[in-house]
């Protein structure tokens, strides 16, 4: 299975990064050692069966029919029989125990990345794209499962079938398994070439793979631009090209792999033939017998198919091996928000301390000596122009983010001190837009609080007024909401964002923008509720409409990652400053009345 993604770093895996991460892997495999061990143990009875089948035939050949001995050819018969039987039922009870196996190790790395992933602060996710880490979840994992679903069931059962072969060869007839294995040097000169040489045209597939994929996400996500300039013929024809090169390379392949399996297959075609030729020269003699010949020239025979799944493994491994140093990647990424030991009280005063803030992986402050303390209770709104910190100072104060200098503490006590259950129970973030899961609008309110009985809920909603409005609907609460609440409206989808934040019934309410995505008669409905639900509570807002700017208390106007002013609408409109432009400016865009 070819997939997407990460082709540089699988070339530049090495050796030790391999074993390294296989050996971490067997470290997590461990819980499901007993289950793997017993898949080796039946894999290790039908390749006993496997490679019994010719020594019985041998000896039936050699000391029944050579002879007349009914006896001995009736009970080689029946052995073989018993032999057939018990490999098969070991082969069928290998696959069953490998695959579960593998399947437990797949499902405990899933739920692992996917808990710390749920677990990291907001600055992970500036890190990886949300894209990426589906990727890791979805691609990467199953370009693992061809690995552990029967990629190792083979690398045991091939690696046992050479093992038991070649001692069952030298057991029969040391002279007919040197002449066999004449033809093994060109095989393994072979075999370091074909892993070579696929690895490079593997990597090459699944780069064609992602420009193709590329081309025709372009062409079906842009298709309104390509129609309004009558631009299909060109775009037909890059696909057409892209298409052209996955075919290329996918031949190019399957040619390397033509030339490999052909020489291995002429290889054990040659081998048989010189055990029939120094097996006849050796039986004249009295060397040796006809069915110990037969035997070896079957022997021989199932040598050959385990050398070439060993070498078809190489690939296997190496990509799954690129997919696990990927994922564990993300398992080694310490959360940046840590959780600390002390309670934060039930109300108090928020503290902005010079802080000072620049987002991970860059060197440009943010923000910049802010200082700022908040009054239990007092309405705050942040106002400024796109990108000058005011969003990043409401996150701050959520501890969505740490600050990089200085310190933000509730009630006297530093965020990064407090236990991360007490912060989310004080501080609460209402987003621009809520979202919403699969399931009821009682399920996507329940988000806040698992434990909320329906009661609960209810009450929440009546607390922002709201309750009338999903009364109405048939369910009532239970109304699926479909994905991404694409039944209700998008002032429905921010009454259940509030209500949530009702049902914590938090100290500190941070309002990014709550209003900005609706229209003016959803927003008042929505305005309705905010105001029920900032009633006798901290509330930081950051918005844009200055509509929502003068009910504040006190406005901070942020520029240029600095706190520049602060006061009241009056105070600061009577400055003559930057939110007296602002102000003058909402002004002037009202239509005249």
């Amino acid at each position: 299975m070819m997939r997407m993604g990460g082709v540089d770093e699988v070339d530049r895996l090495g050796r030790d990064e391999v074993r390294k991460v296989l050996r971490r892997s067997v470290r997590m495999a461990l819980p499901f050692k007993r289950t793997v061990g017993a898949a080796v143990g039946f894999t290790f009875l039908s390749t006993l069966g496997l490679v019994l089948g010719p020594v019985i035939i041998g000896y039936g050949i050699d000391d029944g029919i050579s002879v007349g001995d009914r006896g001995v050819l009736r009970n080689a018969v029946i052995f073989y029989v018993i032999v057939a039987v018990v490999g098969y039922l070991a082969a069928r009870q290998q696959f069953v125990f490998i695959n579960r196996a593998g399947e437990n190790f797949l499902r405990v790395l899933r739920t692992r990345v996917f808990d710390h992933v749920q677990r990291q602060s907001l600055a992970f996710y500036d890190r990886f794209k949300s894209g990426v880490l589906v990727a890791r979840m979805t691609a990467d994992i199953e370009s693992m499962a061809e690995l552990v679903q029967w990629g190792l069931l083979q690398f045991v059962s091939a690696g046992l079938l050479i093992v038991l072969t070649l001692v069952l060869l030298f057991a029969l007839s040391w002279q007919l398994a040197l002449v066999g294995l004449l033809v093994l040097p060109i095989i393994v000169v072979a075999s370091r070439k074909f892993q070579r040489d696929s690895n490079a045209a593997y990597l090459d597939v699944r780069e064609q793979i992602g420009e193709n994929l590329s081309t025709m996400q372009e062409g079906i996500s842009g298709v309104r631009v390509i129609q309004a300039y009558a631009r299909e013929p060109e775009q037909i024809k890059r696909f057409a090209q892209s298409n052209r090169g996955l075919f290329d390379s996918h031949v190019h392949s399957v040619k390397v792999s033509t030339w490999y399996f052909g020489l291995v297959e002429a290889c054990g075609v040659w081998g048989t033939a010189l055990v029939v030729g120094i097996g006849g020269w050796l039986v004249s003699r009295g060397d040796v017998q006809i069915g110990t010949v037969i035997a070896c020239v079957l022997l021989l025979a199932q040598l050959f198919e385990p050398v070439q799944q060993l070498s078809q493994l190489y690939n296997t491994l190496q990509s799954s091996a690129a997919s696990l140093n990927k994922l564990f990647g993300i398992l080694d990424t310490e959360p940046d928000i840590e959780d600390g030991a002390r309670e934060l009280p039930p109300s108090g005063a928020i503290a902005v301390d010079q802080v000072g803030f620049s987002y991970p992986g860059t060197s440009v402050p943010v923000l910049s000596e802010v200082q700022l303390t908040i009054a239990d209770g007092e309405r705050l709104a942040l106002v400024g122009p796109t990108g000058a910190g005011k969003s990043t100072l409401a996150k701050l104060i959520a501890r969505l983010y740490d600050p990089t200098r200085g310190s933000i503490s509730f009630g006297g006590i530093d965020l990064r001190a407090a236990t991360l259950s007490s912060l989310r129970a004080r501080i609460v973030v209402v987003p621009q837009e809520g979202f919403l899961f699969s399931g009821t609008v009682a399920d996507n309110i329940r988000i806040a609080r698992a434990d909320a009985t329906d009661e609960e809920l209810r009450a929440a909603l009546a607390a922002i007024g709201a309750l009338e409005r999903f009364d109405a609907f048939d369910a009532g609460i239970h109304t699926e909401v479909r994905e991404r609440g694409s039944r209700l409206s998008a002032g429905e989808r921010q009454l259940v964002s509030l209500a949530r934040a009702a049902l914590v019934d938090p100290a500190v309410l941070v309002l990014d923008e709550a209003t900005s995505n609706l229209d003016p008669g959803t927003e008042m409905i929505v305005e309705g509720a905010l105001e029920r639900l900032m009633a006798e509570r901290t509330t930081i807002v950051v918005a844009h409409r200055l509509t929502t700017v003068q009910r504040a208390d006190r406005i901070g106007v942020v520029a240029g990652g600095r706190l520049v002013e602060l006061g009241s609408h009056t105070e600061l409109v009577a400055q003559g400053g930057r939110y007296a432009a602002l102000a003058d400016a909402w002004a002037r865009s009202q239509p005249a009345v």
